[in-house]
């Protein structure tokens, strides 16, 4: 009898683990749908709908779709299964209650996770590096990731025929959606840095190689306002960038920012180092 029982345990694991294995290759399946969804909701300003509401607030699908410019009288529905997916993710609360008629309703709010995906004070989200990640120039990329492993060539430039920061100065709506990704995300990250590394204490010039819109080099010379800080960049890069107080260079390709000793040479060129 012991025997038999024992058995009958090793084959309940066994059973659960291959469930468990079969619901996670499915889950994988499906994975693109999280992501996309995130992206939606973030462009229909639901994130920012909450957020105004007030610290702490719970909102309805429909309180949400009424803040929403639309025509469609399911948008509530798709909405409430939009945030049903991300509150299954931890991305958002949800909360069962009750309205008015004793009808069961979910109710959503922020959380630790989602308030990263509403604007701060300095407009800064992660939303923007998602937009990029989501926009369709970059998905088109990841179609031709097993002809780039059989022929070779960078995914990027077979789908479009230039590489990345070189079509970037080709398509100015996917440039000002890279732009504004890297402006986020080295706002969050250099802002963290300079609060707690001293490495730039002893520093009197600093290049950026590929510094995009000046945006490391403006948040570090504004704490460290001794140095002088080199954007070193593609022209198209530079034209949009806003007017800091750092030096400015130009370089004309892209293989000539990739070189070690390009950016030494143009400051020499215009004296601005030994």
């Amino acid at each position: 009898m012991g025997s038999n029982m024992g058995e009958q345990t090793l084959l309940d694991v066994a059973t659960t683990d291959e469930q468990q294995h079969y619901a996670y290759a499915a889950q994988l399946v499906t994975l693109t749908v999280l992501p996309m969804t995130l992206q939606a909701v973030f462009e229909l300003g639901v994130f920012d709908i909450i957020a105004k509401a007030g610290d702490g607030a719970e909102l309805s699908a429909t309180q949400i779709a009424n803040e929403i410019t639309n025509a469609n009288p399911d948008a509530a529905s798709m909405i409430d299964r939009m945030l049903r997916l991300l509150a299954s993710h931890s991305v958002v609360g949800c909360f069962v209650g009750f309205d008015e008629d004793g009808k069961m309703q979910r109710l959503y709010s922020l959380n630790p996770i989602s308030k990263y995906y509403v604007r701060n004070k300095d407009g800064v989200s992660v939303a923007f590096n998602l937009s990029l990640i989501q926009d369709k120039v970059f998905l088109d990329s990841w179609s031709e990731l097993k002809n780039a492993v059989i022929e070779g060539e960078v995914p990027f430039k077979r789908a479009h025929g230039v590489h990345c920061f070189e079509y970037c100065g080709l398509d100015p709506r996917f440039n000002q959606i890279f732009n504004a990704a890297m402006r986020n995300h080295s706002t969050m990250f250099i802002d963290k840095i300079v609060k707690s590394y001293k490495g730039f204490e002893n520093i009197k010039q600093l290049v950026d190689v590929g510094g995009g819109l000046g945006v490391c080099l403006q948040i570090i010379t504004s704490t460290y306002p001794s140095i002088k800080g080199i954007n070193f960049d593609l022209p198209h890069v530079i034209q949009k960038a806003p007017s800091y107080p750092v030096w400015t260079l130009l370089c004309s390709t892209l293989r000539d920012l990739s070189r070690p000793d390009a950016s030494r040479r143009n400051a020499r060129a215009l004296n601005l180092s030994p």
